[in-house]
């Protein structure tokens, strides 16, 4: 029987990387199973007298800017109490952009208040700016964005004639899922420029701005298609939940079924009077 080849450097190092060995010790290679050479045994060194020394105290760690945001309930009051005051859209986003109660404002590149028309008679709400929207400060304008623009341009409109905004106006860091503290300590904001739009449709986009929005735990297949009544405590605005563009973007099969929610949409815009072409 032929005695198999030796292996070659190439697959020598393949084996050991995938063995976990990434690094050498030593320049020379070493038998760890030969047996030691007592000849070459160092004898122990004397062991040095110990001297005393002085502990200095540790530097106390670095606090991070997100660590020095309020308490959440303190937040949150603070947000209602701003948001409330704000008497147009203007200023809500003046407010915004001095409010530290939320700690995403320390670590996203600037705020990304909204797009659009703020006279239009249809608002869409998303969950959180992502990394093209943190550098832009404009809402959807990544490949969600574009094809957010195709949906609303299938039935008549572009951003000239919608209203385009987020529930959390900072990219949470790695597009992580924002925190439910910090959802309900930005919610106060995006239910005053809810309020200060006032259009006649509310659309949320996806499961997370649909739950927030229109108190409901329902899922978005459950929750997509239906008609919910969105009370600004002034007016009850219609509202209905549709996909997101980046879930569209993952799963494009439910693509017919948000096209059934956008002729919805167009029926109830010419229903109150505002036709969508």
């Amino acid at each position: 029987m032929a005695p198999e080849p030796s292996p070659t450097v190439q697959q020598l190092l393949a084996f050991y990387l995938e063995a976990g060995v990434d690094c050498a010790l030593a320049d020379e290679p070493i038998d760890r199973l030969a047996e030691p050479d007592s000849a070459t045994i160092a004898a122990p060194r004397e062991a040095a007298p110990q001297r005393l020394v002085r502990e200095m105290p540790a530097a106390p760690p670095a606090v991070s800017r997100s660590e020095i945001a309020p308490a959440p309930e303190a937040a949150i009051a603070s947000a209602r109490e701003m948001a409330r005051t704000a008497p147009s859209l203007e200023a809500l986003r003046a407010l915004l952009e001095n409010f530290d109660g939320c700690a995403l404002k320390h670590t996203a590149t600037r705020l990304v208040f909204c797009d659009g028309n703020p006279q239009a008679r249809i608002m869409f709400v998303g969950e959180a700016p992502g990394r093209d929207e943190d550098i832009e400060g404009l809402p959807f304008v990544g490949r969600s964005g574009k094809l957010l623009d195709r949906m609303i341009a299938a039935i008549g409109l572009d951003r000239s004639k919608a209203y385009i905004a987020n529930v959390i106006p900072w990219r949470p860091p790695g597009n992580r899922t924002p925190t439910p503290q910090e959802t309900q300590i930005c919610l106060p904001f995006i239910q005053r420029q809810i309020e200060l739009v006032n259009p006649d449709v509310l659309v949320t986009l996806g499961n997370p701005s649909t739950q927030t929005l229109l108190s409901t735990r329902e899922g978005i297949m459950k929750t997509r298609g239906k008609w919910f009544d969105y009370d600004t405590g002034t007016r009850s605005i219609r509202a209905i939940a549709t996909f997101h563009p980046a879930y569209l973007l993952r799963s494009p099969s439910y693509k017919r079924m948000s096209w059934q929610d956008l002729r919805a949409i167009a029926k109830e815009l010419e229903k109150a009077g505002t036709p969508s072409s």
